[in-house]
């Protein structure tokens, strides 16, 4: 018995400065990443942690524009193939829109029309939105602002806000979301996360090469909170979230500093209805219900490679083709889609909590899952 009590009070003497350890060399992060994910049973971020975090809101408009359910609405069965996916893969929302209304609509679980879950890195998509509005409006000259002008620490480095957007800044960050000491990982739990960003060295040219570093996504948004001195949250509902008639409010993941900074790369929750409005947006070249919400030679820009090398990525877009037609999708963690192809009058969203088995174990650009909803869908809509 007094050697057990020995052990438990060695123990607990090691957690002690194991913990003091942390909070010393500024790794207290982690003890806020475990206490969110591993005590509440996960292994990594999920879709449903807006609670545990600071939120920002973005707010629906007081009229809201409901999409239009199309005459075959949910006539169709999923494919035994969709659903199985759907089922083996924890999917908690899909849709198919066709022609602007509401074909197809599944929710499961515990999970609804309204109900929020986490975009991960659809936000990228969403605050590359954000930028073309910036520019529309004035308050950044165009795609090849220096950033230097919002972060003097960047004065050498010739970065510009389209090197940020297109996933091209040269920036030292290792993008890894299993790590609790990765800079993703800080990113996401730290509760200052501009001193993370601008922590940040440049160790490569900027705007020669794709590499997806969530980093550069975190300080475009800096930059266009610096230039508009609006919070993210607010430009995001006054130049979309409310023209564009959402029906829901939704939020943003912010860190726990002064300043209240939103996680740009990630962290926006909302409804499955809700995210695809971007699709139709960027679909139809940013015009909404006979609005100019988006410059159009912008939104062609995002969904054009900017790299020949690179194929697969625009400015805040990834890019895939299949079938012989070209698809641009939002892309977040966990396998959060808006999947959109223009020509077939096309939208294509899935919300869920897990990826394909080849997540992680593959090089290949785009998981197995993107192309198993996609064909499903068609296949659907040979139907109608």
């Amino acid at each position: 018995m007094k050697f057990i009590k020995q052990v438990i009070k060695w123990l607990a003497i090691l957690v002690v400065a194991i913990i003091a350890l942390l909070y010393i060399f500024d790794y207290d992060y982690i003890l806020r990443g475990a206490r969110i994910v591993y005590l509440t049973g996960h292994k990594t971020a999920f879709i449903d942690d807006y609670p545990y975090f600071d939120n920002d809101t973005i707010k629906k408009p007081s009229n809201s524009l409901p999409w239009p359910i199309h005459k075959n609405y949910n006539t169709v069965k999923p494919t035994d193939k969709l659903a199985k996916a759907n089922k083996d893969w924890g999917t908690v929302a899909f849709l198919i829109i066709k022609n602007d209304s509401i074909w197809f609509e599944d929710y499961r679980e515990d999970f609804g029309k309204t109900s929020k879950t986490n975009s991960f890195s659809m936000a990228k998509s969403i605050t590359c939105a954000l930028l073309g509005k910036a520019i529309m409006d004035g308050y950044i000259p165009s795609l090849d602002q220096p950033i230097s002008e919002y972060y003097p620490q960047y004065a050498n480095s010739n970065i510009t806000v389209g090197d940020l957007a297109s996933m091209s800044s040269g920036l030292d960050w290792v993008e890894h979301y299993t790590s609790p000491f990765s800079v993703t990982a800080r990113a996401n739990y730290d509760d200052n996360v501009a001193e993370t960003i601008l922590n940040q060295k440049v160790i490569e040219a900027p705007g020669k090469a794709f590499k997806y570093l969530s980093g550069n996504t975190e300080l475009l948004g800096m930059v266009i909170q610096k230039a508009t001195k609006k919070t993210l949250s607010n430009y995001l509902s006054e130049s979309f979230w409310q023209p564009m008639g959402a029906t829901d409010d939704a939020l943003w993941q912010v860190d726990d500093s002064e300043n209240r900074l939103a996680k740009a790369f990630c962290c926006i929750s909302s409804n499955a209805r809700d995210f695809a409005r971007f699709g139709k947006l960027y679909k139809d070249y940013g015009k909404w219900e006979g609005q100019q919400l988006l410059d159009s030679a912008y939104v062609v820009k995002s969904v054009t490679p900017r790299f020949k090398a690179s194929p697969e990525y625009g400015y805040g877009w990834w890019l895939k083709q299949q079938n012989n037609k070209d698809f641009f999708m939002m892309r977040g963690h966990l396998g959060q889609y808006v999947i959109v192809q223009p020509e077939d009058n096309v939208i294509i969203v899935r919300l869920g909590f897990r990826k394909s088995e080849d997540y992680g174990h593959t090089d290949a650009v785009f998981t197995e899952d993107i192309s198993t909803y996609i064909d499903e869908a068609y296949k659907m809509l040979k139907h109608d």
